[in-house]
């Protein structure tokens, strides 16, 4: 019989900016040089575990399952195993967590492009590439700096670019934007860094 090796501990299957990732942490008393192997199976399929081809024989703790989900719309769950030698560990699994519905967002990058007379701002997201048809929207916040006064944008999709007319601005304003996602509920990110710019600034 082969020696069995401490099991994973802390096992959690997280949804992080847009992401769906398994993180785990070491056995306690695991031997250097440890690798690890990541399954998951879907609630309607259960006991059929997929293989993530990706997560095979990885040293690091955490994997990242967004791209490898086959269904945006079914919990899923996560279990891993430690490999050393020919010793393996037992499987421990994570907990049922439903992309669709348990993601997490990330803010938007703001980037601006000041004109004569308007500005434009484009968000970008930092999406995996597999959630990009999914509906994602941004609202968009603009006030004078060191005014509590918000002018409101909201419900853009993420690929508009918002056009500004600045005409009757001037001094120094503020732009942040957050994104949102209506699943079971209406989501939504932390508001972005502000990103403040002079506008109509005669000197």
């Amino acid at each position: 019989g082969h020696v069995q090796l401490p099991p994973p501990q802390n096992v959690s299957l997280l949804s992080k900016d847009f992401a769906m990732i398994l993180s785990w942490a070491p056995g306690e008393g695991s031997p250097p040089g440890v690798t690890y192997t990541v399954r998951y199976e879907r609630d309607d399929s259960l006991d059929k575990w997929i293989k993530v081809p990706h997560c095979k024989n990885i040293s690091r703790p955490f994997c990242n399952l967004t791209c490898a989900l086959s269904n945006f719309y079914v919990k899923v769950r996560a279990r891993v195993k430690a490999l050393w030698g020919r010793s393996r560990s037992p499987w421990v699994q994570s907990q049922f967590k439903d992309y669709y519905s348990d993601v997490e967002l990330a803010p938007p990058v703001l980037t601006l492009s000041v004109r004569d007379n308007s500005i434009r701002v484009t968000a970008s997201f930092p999406l995996p590439t597999c959630v990009e048809n999914l509906t994602w929207k941004y609202d968009l916040h603009l006030w004078k700096a060191g005014s509590e006064d918000k002018k409101k944008y909201e419900g853009f999709f993420r690929k508009d670019t918002v056009t500004i007319n600045t005409t009757a601005l001037r001094g120094n304003y503020c732009f942040s934007a957050r994104a949102v996602y209506e699943s079971v509920s209406l989501k939504h990110s932390e508001f972005s860094q502000p990103v403040c710019v002079l506008l109509n600034h005669k000197g």
